[in-house]
């Protein structure tokens, strides 16, 4: 298994953690207290950096039964972590719930963070693409 290094830049900075053995997602978080009015969103930090290895990404994903309870997902989501990122991953949080307010406190699982094998190519102008048998169909071109 490898290593993912992370460093605590806060004191209340908790380092993520699987639920299970085996699991995909890393859980990851907060390290600040925040509150999130229906409709709003929130920059809520993690107090944490970390050194994504080359090769791979960090992607951070909504967690679901915080969407399911709460109505709470992220606004950019996936979010991505380059590997040469060094500073705090932060969450953005959406509450889109429309009466009830959403309070997180450090400690608070927040989202997750996966790691993806990343593939890099030189963007090259062309002539011509190659044609395709979906061709340009787009939203909605497949039916429902």
């Amino acid at each position: 298994m490898e290593e993912l290094r992370f460093i605590k830049l806060s004191e209340k900075a908790a380092l993520p953690t699987r639920a299970h053995d085996g699991d995909a997602g890393l859980d990851l978080y907060a390290a600040e207290s925040a509150r999130i009015v229906p409709g709003a969103r929130v920059s809520i930090g993690t107090g944490l950096a970390v050194a994504i290895p080359e090769g791979l990404a960090g992607l951070v994903l909504p967690r679901s039964g915080l969407a399911l309870k709460s109505g709470v997902t992220l606004v950019n989501s996936p979010g991505l972590i380059d590997p040469g990122y060094r500073g705090e991953v932060r969450v953005v949080l959406l509450n889109t719930d429309r009466t009830i307010d959403f309070h997180t406190k450090p400690g608070d699982r927040i989202a997750q963070l996966l790691l993806v094998p990343i593939a890099t190519a030189s963007p090259l102008e062309a002539e011509s693409l190659e044609s395709s048998i979906r061709g340009g169909g787009g939203f909605g071109s497949s039916g429902y």
